[in-house]
């Protein structure tokens, strides 16, 4: 077998590196040069129940995008001024009652746990991302269904700016978007994201999942026990 001459050798060597280096760049691998700051990870946020009671933790969180848009919503006629303070300043029940939609379910009073009908704990939470806390309503009923209703102040007046209704209803926030997850009459869960739109609570995602199906046995022998699965490849 002929040898190279030991200068062809080196020369070749030289240029497979230089080709290497051009290909996949001097930097640290990720494409990073050394002493290029790795850019910050930001958290994302994770859903915090409005009322951890009504919650199951088990369930998960949607995920893609729609959109929805309705029309801007009224004040409501009869509800009491907004102090400088905020709605955290303002009687909850006289929001409540002012409201028609939600003045029948004002009879049962507070509820302070799940089980019976009535008016679950009030909540303020910033759902606009503007610093000033709005105030969150819900109501069950003896059937098992809730409305939920979202008011903002504006201008000194309240604004209701989301009302839902479903049963066996679980709310949670996800950072400023409110995550609302209720049972269909097919077995599922829908969960419905909304988000501050300027003007109300709108559908950002709406999902509908089914539990899955337990897994059936492989057989049962004479007496009905349960027999084994084969191992991956035996003959059944």
């Amino acid at each position: 077998m002929t040898r190279l001459p030991r200068r062809t050798t080196t020369a070749a060597a030289v240029c497979c590196l230089a080709v290497a280096a051009a290909v996949g760049g001097c930097g640290a691998p990720g494409g990073l040069a050394e002493g290029t700051p790795v850019p910050a990870v930001s958290a994302q946020p994770t859903p915090e129940p409005l009322w951890p009671a009504w919650t199951d933790r088990s369930r998960g969180t949607p995920g893609a995008a729609v959109s929805d848009r309705q029309p801007p919503p009224a004040p409501l006629p009869h509800a009491p001024a907004v102090p400088p303070e905020g709605l955290g300043a303002v009687d909850a029940m006289a929001v409540v009652t002012a409201d028609k939609r939600m003045k029948p379910y004002a009879a049962k009073g507070w509820i302070q746990a799940p089980g019976r009908p009535g008016l679950r704990p009030a909540v303020h939470v910033d759902l606009t991302g503007d610093g000033r806390p709005e105030l969150v309503v819900a109501a069950d009923t003896e059937s098992g269904r809730s409305a939920l209703t979202v008011y903002r102040a504006q201008d000194g007046r309240i604004h209701p700016v989301l009302f839902a209704m479903g049963t066996r209803m679980a709310v949670e926030t996800l950072g400023t978007d409110l995550l609302v997850r209720t049972a269909t009459s097919d077995g599922a869960e829908s969960a419905v994201r909304y988000r501050w739109d300027g003007v109300r609570m709108t559908v950002v995602s709406d999902e509908k999942r089914y539990p899955k199906a337990p897994r059936a046995p492989f057989g049962t022998d004479e007496e009905g026990l349960p027999l084994r699965e084969p191992a991956p490849g035996a003959s059944r």
